[in-house]
């Protein structure tokens, strides 16, 4: 965890969902600082897709945000340990419709110069299961 208190620090919690795999699919990212202030709340419907491609698309939106915001420092939270692992470079990308997700996210990385990325558990991930959640609710 980022310990800074930086006005560019954040973290970043993210998980993506899906009724069905596939079925209808949200994103949902979570951005606050490290003292626990929102920043951002981002609720994405997706439409049919994979519960994996709902969890880079998660990904992707909150890094997205975090550039407009010219992050410095962010901590990555998600409870899908394919994609962390993926990030981490530790599991390699077979599916080709989470390779241009990968490699997006990668790009969008190099923008941020210090980040961590780790898996937590789901009950960790209260915030960001929810907007996933909302998306697919509110379509």
């Amino acid at each position: 965890m980022i310990k800074g208190r930086n006005s560019d620090s954040y973290q970043l919690y993210t998980d993506g969902a899906a009724r069905g795999n596939p079925g209808p699919a949200g994103a949902g990212a979570y951005i606050c600082r490290p003292d626990g202030d929102v920043v951002a709340e981002i609720a994405l419907y997706l439409g049919e897709t994979t519960n994996n491609v709902a969890e880079y698309q998660a990904l992707l939106a909150g890094l997205r945000r975090l550039v407009e915001l010219k992050a410095r420092e962010v901590c990555i939270f998600a409870d899908s340990q394919l994609m962390v692992r993926q990030i981490e470079g530790q599991y390699r990308v077979k599916h080709p419709n989470l390779k241009p997700l990968f490699e997006e996210a990668l790009a969008l990385l190099k923008k941020i110069p210090h980040y961590t990325i780790g898996h937590i558990d789901r009950e960790q991930n209260f915030e960001a299961d929810r907007l996933a959640n909302q998306a697919i609710d509110e379509r």
